[in-house]
């Protein structure tokens, strides 16, 4: 069973927290960028197009990871690196609304992001990701003092 995002990072998929996703260069170099990250189903959801390069690199090599930090708490974090499982056309324009709603307040990507012209130019798509290894942030605290009982 792969690993899942605890719950005491998941919210971090559920609000407008950006991402950092790195993918594969065909020479083998890492290649990040910043993106708007879901998660459903026990898999991490990417939207993107065919033609950028985040796109063409996981379709040529599905090794992937994606940081997560948390805006209010940089100590807070989730790194997972995964697989690339699947890359459909299929909801992928209505995802992109979802995301857009989510991350800008805006309805529609393709209009309120983007030109309604652009998605003439591009073939979007949902890139699914299957978690091999989920790392969290590392919990840094003082132990609690306890007093030494006290004898009677």
């Amino acid at each position: 069973m792969p690993p899942s995002i605890p719950d005491s990072h998941r919210d971090l998929f559920e609000q407008p927290v950006h991402a950092v996703l790195s993918t594969l260069m065909p020479d083998g170099q890492p290649q990040s960028s910043i993106d708007w990250a879901d998660y459903s189903g026990g898999y991490l959801l990417v939207n993107t197009t065919l033609e950028r390069q985040k796109g063409r690199n996981m379709c040529a090599d599905p090794r992937v990871t994606l940081l997560v930090i948390d805006p209010k708490n940089s100590s807070r974090w989730v790194e997972v690196r995964g697989m690339v499982v699947e890359v459909t056309l299929v909801g992928a324009e209505e995802h992109a609304d979802k995301l857009t709603q989510r991350y800008t307040g805006k309805q529609r990507f393709y209009g309120d992001i983007y030109p309604v012209g652009q998605k003439l130019q591009e073939t979007r798509v949902i890139v699914k990701i299957e978690p091999t290894k989920v790392s969290l942030d590392a919990f840094f605290s003082t132990p609690t003092e306890t007093a030494p009982p006290h004898s009677t």
